[in-house]
C-alpha cells in the first residue's frame, strides 16, 4: 500500500486502530471477495488456480488477476492472503518460485504455507508467510520451530483446546509471532485435513485441493464369512448418509469472547467453496460478534440470534470443535443428519438486465422461479457480491405488477447498485 495514496491509507490506518483481533474471510471467487468486504472483514484469504487446498471447490482466481485483487482488498481497508497450502511436487518448484514472486510484486500481505518448499521461496523473496492449519501444530514448542523459521503467523491445528491455544499464544506473543484459529465452518474427518480416503476412492487428492468427500456419503459395509463354506451369513450394513466420517461445522459465536480472550489474533471463517450469500450472512453474524466482544457489549441473547442467522444459509448441524476438550468418544463431534440444514434455500430467478444508479431501480428478466411483492431475492455478481432485496414493487412500463411471472422482465427498487449479468435468487423458506 503506497502513502502516496492518503484516502486509501486513512481507510486502512482507521480499520486498524478500529480493531485489535482481525476477521478473517473466505473469498472463493470475485462474488465472495466482493461479499466479504462489504460485510466487514479486516482480512481475506483466497487461492490461485493450482497449489491450494481448494482447487475443486472454489473458482479461485487467475495469476493475472491478482494485483486487481490485492488493490480491491486494500482499497476496502483489508489485508489480503494468498494461500500455497497444499503439498508440492517436484516439477511443481519453478511454479511455486514464480507465484510467490507474483505475490510479492502484487502487494499480498502474505502466504499460508504448509510445504517447506514454499516456505524457502517466501524467505528467499522476503515474503511474510503464515504456518497453515495443514502443519499441524500444535503445542509451543512446534510453534517457536516456526517462528525460528520465519512465520510471522501460526494458524493452529484445529484439534487444540482453548487452553492450549491461550498457552500457545501467550509463547508466541514475546516472540511477535501472532496465533490463527479457525471459529466457523465445515470440519475434515481428518487431522487437520490430510486425508487420503478421497484419493484411494477417487484419485482426487485431499492434501492437493481436490477432496471429492466420501466421507460424507453413504456407506455399504460387508462382512463377509469367516471361512469358505461357513454357517454364518454373509453381513450387510447400510451406514446413513452423512452419520458416520461426517463432522459436524464449527460454530463458535457462543464462546468467541473465549477464543479472543486466549490471544488469538486473527479468527479464520472456513468455506471458500460456499457461495456468496454465504460469506455475507457469516461474516456479517461474526463482524457482529466480534466488534460487541471488543466493545463489552456481549452477549448470550446476540449469540443465539447471529448463530440463528448463520443457519440460514449452508451448514451442516454446528459444533464447538473441540475447543472445549477432545472427548474418548467423538459421537457428540458427527451430525446423523441431512448434510444441508440451512433454515432458507435459493432457488434461480434470472439475471438482471440493467440497473439505473440515480433511480435506484434494477431490470429483471425472469428466467426460472417467478416471484412477488414481499418475496426477498438475492443478486450475486463478481463485482457486486451479494445484494439482498426484500421486493415492495415490480413495475414493467408502466404497468404495476404483483408477480413478475416466467418469460418476462421486470424492474424492482433495490438499495445498492447492481450490474447487468449478475444471477438473481429468490430465498425461501427450507
Amino acid at each position: 500500500m503506497s502513502d502516496k495514496d492518503p484516502a486509501r491509507k486513512s481507510r486502512h490506518d482507521e480499520r486498524k486502530s478500529r480493531r485489535r483481533v482481525e476477521l478473517l474471510a473466505p473469498a472463493g471467487g470475485p462474488a465472495q471477495l466482493a461479499a466479504a468486504l462489504a460485510a466487514g472483514a479486516d482480512a481475506v484469504y483466497l487461492g490461485l488456480r493450482s497449489l491450494n487446498m481448494r482447487v475443486g471447490g472454489a473458482r479461485n482466481f487467475s495469476p493475472r488477476s491478482l494485483p486487481r485483487t490485492v488493490s480491491q482488498a486494500h482499497d476496502a481497508g483489508a489485508r489480503l492472503y494468498l494461500t500455497l497450502n497444499s503439498i508440492v511436487f517436484d516439477g511443481e518448484l519453478a511454479r511455486v518460485r514464480k507465484t510467490v514472486a507474483a505475490a510479492a510484486a502484487a502487494g499480498v500481505d502474505a502466504i499460508l504455507a504448509s510445504d517447506w518448499a514454499v516456505v524457502a521461496e517466501c524467505r528467499a523473496a522476503g515474503m511474510p508467510w503464515h504456518a497453515s492449519t495443514q502443519m499441524s501444530c500444535s503445542n509451543s514448542t512446534a510453534a517457536g520451530f516456526l517462528a525460528d523459521n520465519g512465520a510471522s503467523r501460526i494458524v493452529l491445528a484445529r484439534e487444540c483446546t482453548m487452553d492450549e491455544v491461550a498457552r500457545i499464544a501467550r509463547a508466541m506473543r514475546r516472540r511477535g509471532v501472532e496465533i490463527e484459529v479457525f471459529v466457523h465452518g465445515a470440519q475434515c474427518v481428518a487431522v487437520s485435513g490430510r486425508c487420503f480416503l478421497s484419493h484411494d476412492a477417487y484419485g482426487a487428492s485431499a492434501c492437493r485441493g481436490e477432496c471429492q468427500q466420501p466421507c460424507r456419503r453413504r456407506f455399504e459395509i460387508v462382512r463377509e464369512a469367516e471361512n469358505p463354506g461357513s454357517d454364518r451369513p454373509r453381513a450387510e450394513f447400510s451406514v446413513g448418509p452423512h452419520s458416520v466420517f461426517s463432522a459436524r461445522d464449527l460454530c463458535s459465536l457462543r464462546f468467541l469472547p473465549q477464543i479472543v480472550a486466549a490471544g488469538a489474533a486473527s479468527l479464520k471463517i472456513e468455506g471458500r467453496g460456499r457461495p456468496p450469500e454465504y460469506v455475507s450472512t457469516v461474516v456479517g453474524a461474526y463482524r457482529e460478534a466480534l466488534d460487541a466482544t471488543l466493545a463489552g457489549r456481549f452477549t448470550q441473547e446476540l449469540a443465539t440470534a447471529l448463530e440463528e442467522r448463520c443457519s440460514t444459509v449452508y451448514h451442516r448441524a454446528f459444533g464447538p470443535g473441540l475447543f472445549h476438550g477432545r472427548p474418548a468418544r467423538g459421537r457428540a463431534a458427527f451430525t446423523g443428519e441431512t448434510e444441508n440444514l440451512a433454515t432458507r434455500r435459493k432457488r434461480p430467478v434470472g439475471v438482471v438486465q440493467k440497473d439505473w444508479p440515480r433511480a435506484g431501480m434494477a431490470q429483471i428478466l425472469v428466467q426460472n422461479i417467478p416471484f412477488g411483492i414481499g418475496d426477498e431475492l438475492s443478486i450475486q455478481g463478481p463485482t457486486t457480491g451479494e445484494v439482498r432485496v426484500v421486493v415492495d414493487s415490480i413495475r414493467r412500463d408502466n404497468e404495476t405488477l404483483r408477480i413478475a411471472e416466467r418469460g418476462n422482465w421486470a424492474t424492482i427498487p433495490r438499495p445498492q447498485r447492481v450490474r447487468p449479468g449478475d444471477r438473481v435468487f429468490l430465498l425461501q423458506k427450507s
